[in-house]
């Protein structure tokens, strides 16, 4: 389908965030950001997953104005240590080694720009606390042999082979999961996300 025939353009190529918007029924198309800015490490987790977002959603917005395009970011923290996406096997099981046994955040930023936005477009951030089962390093291994860590921040994916590894969740599943769900529909629609 043409993005110009589409109402919302998702600016990113995150199966995860497909299957949000497709259980939103949002109708969409996937035009992902060439070039994904880097996290600021000055600002606050909750600023920073939006400024990623807004990079990569004003991206997008700039090759098709007048459309309204939506971006998100997704990092996790656990003893003021941002975790993005694994480089490499290694870094996975270094992710997952900080996690187990104990609870972190998950911060998701998102931005929209297009019609009836600010200029600069608006968004929002959301935040979840995941708490871990403890881990052998034989259970990480294996986890990591799925294939699963590599493109997820924290090396993990609450929705596949990772929820076994998950003791329990405060705040939104799909935040942890890529997009809050909930919140970006309300948002959508004009109404309070709080």
């Amino acid at each position: 389908m043409s993005p110009t025939r589409i109402p919302l353009i998702l600016a990113s190529a995150s199966p995860r965030r497909r299957e949000i918007l497709t259980l939103l029924g949002l109708p969409f198309v996937a035009v992902p950001a060439e070039n994904e800015p880097a996290v600021d490490p000055l600002l606050p987790l909750d600023q920073a997953v939006c400024a990623v977002a807004r990079g990569k959603a004003a991206e997008v917005a700039a090759r098709y104005p007048g459309r309204t395009v939506l971006g998100a970011d997704t990092v996790v923290s656990v003893d003021g240590l941002t975790l993005g996406k694994p480089r490499d096997e290694d870094d996975a099981r270094r992710m997952l080694r900080l996690l187990q046994g104990r609870a972190h955040t998950v911060y998701t930023g998102v931005w929209l720009f297009g019609p009836g936005r600010p200029p600069e477009g608006n968004g929002f951030a959301d935040s979840a606390r995941v708490a871990f089962f403890s881990l052998s390093p034989q259970e990480i291994d294996e986890y990591v042999a799925t294939g699963e860590p590599m493109d997820k921040a924290g090396a993990y994916g609450i929705q596949g082979a990772g929820l076994r590894n998950i003791r329990g969740i405060e705040g939104d599943f799909y935040t942890v999961m890529g997009l809050p769900g909930g919140r970006l529909w309300r948002f959508l629609h004009g109404r309070p996300a709080e």
